[in-house]
This record gives C-alpha cells, sequence and structure tokens, in this order.
C-alpha cells in the first residue's frame, strides 16, 4: 500500500485477533503509518499470520486474513484491515466469523458483492491465507521458527530489535523514528542486523 517510489518501506507482520496488533493499529504507530503514506514518504507491506487460531482454538484468524485478501482483490484493502482492527472481537472469543465479516463489510463502501461474500464463505483464498503463516515463520529465522511475534515491523529491511518493540505501540515514539529514519537512512540501514 502506498507509493512504490516512497523513501521508507515498512513490512508489518500482523495476526488479525492479536490485541496488540489492534492497538499498534488504533492507537500506536498504525495511524501514523497512514498518514506516512498519505504524505507519500512510506509504503507499507503486510505478512497477515494465523497462528493465534492454533494457540487459542478457532478458525477466525484464518478466515480474517482470507476475507482481507478477498477485499484486497476488490481493492478496499485498506479499507477493510481498518474496519476488522476497530471491531475486533476477543482474542480468546474466535469472533471472526463469516457472518461478522460479512456484517463488517457492509461499512466498506463498494466491498459487498456476490465475488467477495462468496470468496468469504468458500475460503477462496486458503492458500493464501497458508502462504502468508509460512512467510510470517520464515520471517522469525532460526531463532524464531514460529515467527517473530506480532505486531513485528521492518523498515527498510531491518527488524525494529525486539527490546524496542513497544515503540510499535506508541505514535509518538513510532512517528519519531519514521522521521528520524526517513532523514538519515544510511545510520538506519548501516546498524547490525
Amino acid at each position: 500500500m502506498g507509493d512504490p517510489k516512497a523513501a521508507l518501506t515498512v513490512h508489518v507482520y500482523e495476526d488479525p485477533r492479536c490485541p496488540y496488533c489492534r492497538e499498534f493499529e488504533i492507537t500506536g504507530g498504525g495511524p501514523e503509518l497512514r498518514e506516512a503514506m498519505v504524505r507519500r514518504e512510506a509504503k507499507t507491506e503486510y505478512t497477515l499470520a494465523s497462528f493465534l487460531d492454533d494457540r487459542v482454538g478457532g478458525n477466525g484468524s484464518k478466515k480474517a486474513v482470507n476475507a482481507l485478501r478477498a477485499a484486497l482483490e476488490e481493492g478496499r484493502f485498506a479499507e477493510y484491515h481498518a474496519v476488522l482492527y476497530v471491531h475486533q472481537p476477543p482474542e480468546s472469543a474466535d469472533g471472526y466469523t463469516d457472518a461478522f465479516l460479512l456484517e463488517l463489510a457492509d461499512q466498506v463502501d463498494g466491498l459487498r458483492g456476490p465475488e467477495f461474500d462468496a470468496a468469504v464463505k468458500t475460503m477462496k483464498y486458503r492458500s493464501f491465507v497458508t502462504a502468508s503463516q509460512k512467510a510470517y515463520e520464515r520471517a522469525g529465522g532460526t531463532e524464531e521458527p514460529e515467527g517473530p511475534g506480532t505486531p513485528t515491523a521492518v523498515i527498510n529491511g531491518r527488524r525494529i530489535p525486539t527490546e524496542y518493540t513497544g515503540v510499535l505501540l506508541d505514535a509518538t515514539s513510532f512517528a519519531d523514528l519514521l522521521q528520524r529514519i526517513r532523514s538519515n537512512p544510511l545510520a538506519w540501514n548501516g546498524l547490525d542486523r
């Protein structure tokens, strides 16, 4: 999402059921990231995980990732992504049912229609959901074979170190980090990875 020529590329790893991802998207760095995209300073890539289904039961993460992929097909990913996090059910509730996902889609102009609805109801993008989860796991490398945790952000190819992930949940700190990287990208890119 965003201007392909933007100086900053922010890769975000999220699970739709993750309450910390909701915090990032609603009150943390997410709004600052969206503003940077509007200003054409950043573009965002997402890897959507579904590991919480295995950890807490159910299949809500998988269903939400599938629905987000269907929204991408309709050109409404960003809008639907925002709506899902605003209305995220409690992590343990497994509330992302087909009916709830379709109800939330009603809040996004132009999203609901036969193709989107069928994609949600049939898990049309099941292979995408599986591939996205595997990409998430690979992102953890040998040190974190189950994935890097969510939310995680990689900016211009460099992951925010685990001990500093709190910056993702603080809007001011995240905005400051983006500005510092934009002002001095060589310092950020030259740090030890």
